[in-house]
């Protein structure tokens, strides 16, 4: 029998000291328990806003179930840091104060033992804090393009104006700077250049991540949310998606679930609603991506809760490389004329003209039911892009702009590099914000133009070059570029490239990194090169040439380009053509230079600003 008993407190002791050995103290208030090679508990025991977590890009996510009082109240995913911090994320703990918390963690990396687990660096790195520090930290986060504080961001949601303020949502990732955790972001604005971010608007909740969607503001309390409610619909995205809706009272600064969500299932995969209020008919219509069908769908609604499938458009039409995704529709005039058209817009992703995603678009008609495009002289619907660069996608509008503008922004990037372009604090913003109209070209086909919103003059600064005429050849001339606030600027310019063969823009610096912009007068052309333009191995995809139609025929274009600190939009001609490019030049451009090939061009009203940031 003694033998017996002191056996049992030696297997008692073990056992004792294996549980002591798997906890380990971390920081102040934080209790880290593992319990096997890849699941490890996290007990908050002290007091903060947040609980600093250590992030390494390059792994894998870690899967977070959140306990609060023992039932989980949310889950979260985290690229964990293994052998190296690259930066830290918040989780936001206010919520939960004075209820107990613990982090159930899932590490995806295999491990040999539980010691080997054990020296992950996260887990020496997890802090309480009531600060996070969001001040900027990255050489190309842009001056006056609205960018997330910290993570990662692609589409712009739930746009809408109100009382002033026009209100910007945006798929975002609070814990890291790669795509996951998808959550309404929110930003705010009365000039579409200064941004205050605000508090998320909508979280992820038991039916998923929050996907892309629309905000309308309700202002006959149809839906029965209140009269003027800002009424979101949104994808869910859990196991299927689905279509949610969202309703807030105050102005959109905070947004309440509706209880009995979802209000849209299909059996296939459909997201991205954007929904608006049809004045003839008296109903609100909708338009959802039948993703992976290649094809948008047509809905109608009295009460923005119960919705009618009327039509669909779009197999077997258009661009089909990729999945549609993110579109809009809305009728505007052509410029010129007493005729209006409606404008179904079409992000899609593959396929776009230059790799990777793009903004398709198409004109026609709309009957409250139908939409039926317009085709060319042979009887073909035509393939049109909204933009000729490679970093605009997911454009959409704001509902209820004032004064009947239409106007739109998309997400400054490419699903082909977005994940690696060279920063780390957020990654992505959007472009600038763009006034959409339509014009008929020579070819007898309406086309959207995309011309820079009028709340962007209030950039300007210093004019620091004024030339109202110089003739340029092969030699060409050159021009200093203002050094302030890195290198930013907005360039203007008149081309009659008369007899020249081309005439180019170059942006460069004295590092060797360059930017060519050339206009063919032959091909009525403007190409852009950004292949030297600085940092461009981080992709195969990255370095490229652009080209767009001018939708001209006489030599003469007109360009207004913003250089902000890793973008260039270059628009032509008011608007009839767009380019809108990353670059990442290792030192801003300094010098722009114009000259010609084939003969003598004319320059005139060229004029370079600086611009000036808060």
């Amino acid at each position: 029998m003694t033998t017996i008993k002191k056996s049992m407190r030696t297997m008692v002791a073990a056992v004792t000291l294996a549980l002591s050995a798997g906890v380990v103290s971390a920081t102040e208030g934080v209790e880290v328990n593992h319990l096997g090679v890849s699941n490890t508990l996290v007990r908050v025991t002290g007091a903060g806003k947040y609980l600093l977590l250590p992030v390494q890009e390059a792994n894998d996510d870690a899967r977070i179930n959140v306990l609060v009082d023992g039932k989980i109240a949310e889950t979260i995913y985290v690229r964990l840091a293994r052998s190296k911090t690259d930066y830290m994320v918040p989780f936001d703990l206010s919520s939960y104060e004075g209820h107990n918390m613990v982090l159930d963690i899932v590490t995806p990396q295999g491990r040999g033992s539980v010691r080997e687990a054990k020296d992950d660096v996260c887990w020496r790195g997890i802090e309480l804090s009531d600060t996070f520090d969001v001040s900027d930290r990255e050489k190309y986060r842009p001056a006056y393009h609205h960018t997330p504080l910290y993570g990662w961001m692609n589409d712009p949601n739930g746009m809408f104006y109100k009382d002033g303020e026009w209100h910007l949502c945006y798929q975002w990732n609070p814990y890291g700077s790669k795509w996951q955790n998808m959550t309404w972001g929110h930003s705010v604005s009365d000039n579409l250049v200064d941004w205050k971010h605000l508090e998320p608007a909508i979280r992820p909740d038991g039916l998923g991540s929050i996907f892309s969607g629309s905000c309308v503001i309700d202002h006959n309390n149809t839906a029965g949310f209140g009269k003027d409610a800002v009424i979101a619909l949104y994808t869910s995205a859990g196991t299927s998606q689905m279509q949610s809706l969202a309703a807030s009272s105050d102005n959109g600064n905070t947004f309440k679930v509706h209880a009995a969500n979802p209000v849209l299932t299909l059996e296939s995969e459909a997201r991205d609603p954007n929904m608006f209020w049809n004045d003839e008919t008296g109903e609100w219509n909708m338009v959802l991506a039948h993703a992976l069908d290649r094809e948008m769908l047509f809905f109608s609604s009295a009460d923005l809760k119960k919705w009618t499938l009327q039509s669909g458009f779009g197999k077997g039409i258009g661009c089909q490389d990729g999945v549609w995704e993110c579109p809009d529709l809305f009728e505007l005039p052509v410029e010129g004329s007493d005729e209006k058209k409606w404008v179904l817009i079409c992000n899609i992703n593959p396929g776009g003209p230059f790799g990777g995603s793009a903004i398709q678009y198409f004109i026609g008609d709309w009957d409250g039911k139908t939409f039926t495009a317009d085709t060319d002289k042979d009887g073909k619907i035509a393939v049109k892009w909204l933009d000729y660069g490679k970093d605009n996608y997911a454009l959409v509008s704001w509902s209820d702009a004032p004064d009947g503008r239409r106007t739109a922004l998309g997400w400054m990037s490419n699903w082909q590099y977005a994940a690696e372009v060279p920063t780390m604090q957020y990654r992505s913003a959007n472009t600038l914000p763009r006034e959409i109209g339509l014009f008929r070209a020579a070819d007898g086909a309406v086309y959207a133009s995309s011309k820079p919103s009028p709340e962007l003059t209030g950039l300007r600064d210093k004019l620091v070059v004024n030339a109202a005429k110089a003739t340029v050849g092969r030699k060409g001339r050159s021009y200093q570029l203002p050094a302030a606030n890195g290198g930013i600027c907005e360039i203007l310019l008149d081309i009659d490239a008369q007899k020249a063969d081309s005439v180019m823009i170059t942006l460069a610096n004295n590092a060797g990194d360059e930017v060519v912009m050339c206009y063919d007068n032959a091909a009525h052309t403007v190409s852009f090169d950004r292949r030297r333009s600085g940092l461009v191995d981080f992709s195969e995809g990255f370095p490229a040439v652009t080209v767009s139609p001018t939708f001209e025929e006489n030599g003469k274009v007109s360009l207004r380009i913003f250089v902000d600190r890793s973008s260039i939009e270059l628009f032509g001609t008011d608007g009839r053509f767009v380019m809108t490019n990353l670059v990442f030049p290792t030192e801003p451009y300094s010098t722009l230079t114009l000259n010609a090939d084939g003969g003598s061009a004319r320059i005139s009203n060229l004029k370079v600003y600086s611009l000036k940031v808060k």
